[in-house]
């Protein structure tokens, strides 16, 4: 880390002790990949405020790189992984995830699963040689931190809470069919009205998607969840010492920092301890630099496309075929076009790896904006109001309709018109949880309940008065739903 970040680093933690106290000391287990980017973007705002941050890295993680200068400190960790296992991995989920979208809804379902199952034999590998690391876990609890930020994508930062005893505040966009928020958070998500992510469904559905797809979305994820969590039960059990579960130490989370917001989500009930923080990653553009504004100006009338496609998608998973049928079929609009990809090859391409993405969707010319989904590129183009597309031969179409321009400026100023920015809720309940070391009275009771209690599914004994024994009681079941 440059002597420059040091110094800055060390001026803001001795601001600690000339103010009320207010500082601490926070672990993060992070996830890799656009993952990272959002948890980036509120650890730096905690450094900023002069709060201690430390980042547990494997020796595996591929994008985290605790060479360039953060103002963060990195615990790394040896795992038998490799960088190159992570690559692969890497390249297996995106190619297959294309795949499968081409395929029918149980092969849709069933390489998810699989995916996520790959991820997780992975994960809980990371997982068991971190814990098993004496000298890290000591070094750990010596630390005395107040709080755990983790990502409830990726296992183990709970479980790290746990033994600790430390408080755990989680960061999620979403877990296939909610899984996780209703299990583990005790979200609710009304099946006849919110309908699952990826479903292709809107809040507004027909009795045959309420009752059909939606409910094949919610009853598959569910019973797949339980099966996923098999092998981490069965860990966390070994590890603590007593029987328990995935869910039951997720559970013990003070906040959840859900990263959507009301502009791209459906209205659903929500909880005290749940904060939707969606584009709390999301800043005004910077100037571009002067090749790269030229450029940007000779686009004329026509402007400029933006084209990204994550940051899972590098030059590594994507065949040299692929960028060549994007390009070509790119080179046929009149519009020029910014990508981070190499291999486009055409007089109305640039290619620049070092801008940020916000930098051009925020420029004036910019007229839409090629994504593969992702929330991160989402919400950008929601704050800078650029209509999106992820299909190249509707670019004609978006273009020339002003109605998806109004359409994702209504968006963008619903996402400004907020009484505080996402990423200053975020850090406000993240330092609320430091501050009063947990937040317990906003934690919903359902989580001491079992699941035939909360669905109001409650045995009744009735007394009656009959000479026979066997009739001496009549047991009745009271469903309430």
């Amino acid at each position: 880390m440059p002597m420059k970040w040091l110094l800055l680093l060390q001026l803001l933690q001795l601001t600690c002790y000339f103010t009320s106290g207010s500082c601490g000391k926070v672990l993060v287990w992070p996830v890799e990949f656009s993952h990272w980017m959002n948890m980036k973007t509120i650890l730096d705002e905690l450094v900023t405020r002069g709060h201690e941050v430390t980042v547990l890295e494997s020796s595996a993680s591929t994008l985290i790189d605790p060479n360039k200068p953060l103002a963060m400190k990195f615990e790394t960790f040896p795992v038998s992984l490799t960088k190159d296992d992570f690559q692969a991995l890497a390249k297996i989920l995106i190619e297959t995830w294309m795949l499968a979208a081409k395929e029918s809804l149980w092969i849709h379902l069933s390489t998810i699963q699989s995916l996520f199952d790959e991820f997780s034999d992975i994960a809980i590998k990371i997982c068991k040689e971190a814990v098993s690391n004496k000298k890290l876990m000591k070094k750990l609890q010596e630390s005395k931190f107040d709080v755990v930020l983790a990502d409830a994508v990726g296992p183990c930062g709970e479980l790290l809470a746990e033994i600790l005893k430390v408080p755990l505040v989680y960061s999620l966009y979403f877990s296939p069919g909610y899984s996780v928020e209703k299990k583990s958070g005790k979200l609710s998500f009304p099946p006849s009205y919110v309908p699952v992510m990826m479903s292709e469904l809107s809040d507004h559905m027909t009795f045959m998607e309420r009752r059909v797809k939606n409910m094949i979305y919610v009853l598959y994820f569910d019973y797949w969840f339980q099966l996923y969590n098999e092998k981490w039960n069965q860990f966390y059990s070994e590890v603590l010492g007593r029987s328990t579960t995935l869910s039951e130490v997720m559970g013990k989370a003070e906040m959840w920092l859900i990263r959507n917001y009301w502009d791209f989500s459906f209205p659903r009930p929500r909880l005290p301890n749940v904060e939707f923080v969606g584009g709390l990653h999301c800043k005004p553009a910077k100037p571009l630099p002067k090749e790269m504004e030229e450029f940007v100006q000779s686009s004329g009338e026509h402007g400029i496309v933006v084209f990204s496609l994550g940051s899972m998608v590098s030059n590594i998973n994507m065949s040299e075929e692929r960028a060549n049928v994007i390009a070509s079929a790119l080179a046929q609009i009149p519009q020029k076009v910014h990508t981070r990809k190499d291999g486009q090859d055409s007089s109305n391409f640039i290619i620049n790896h070092f801008i940020e993405i916000r930098s051009i969707l925020g420029h004036p010319k910019t007229k839409a904006f090629i994504t593969h989904g992702g929330s991160n590129g989402i919400y950008e183009a929601i704050y800078h109001g650029i209509p999106m597309v992820d299909l190249f031969n509707a670019l004609k179409i978006i273009n020339n309709n002003l109605f998806y321009k109004e359409n994702v400026m209504r968006l963008s100023a619903i996402q400004h018109d907020q009484p505080m920015k996402p990423l200053d809720r975020a850090i406000f309940w993240i330092e609320f949880v430091m501050r009063h070391k947990g937040a317990k009275h906003l934690r919903p009771a359902a989580h001491n309940l079992t699941w035939f209690q909360i669905f109001y599914l409650t045995k009744h004994v009735l007394p009656r008065k009959n000479t026979d024994e066997k009739l001496n009681k009549t047991i009745c079941i009271h469903i309430e739903i």
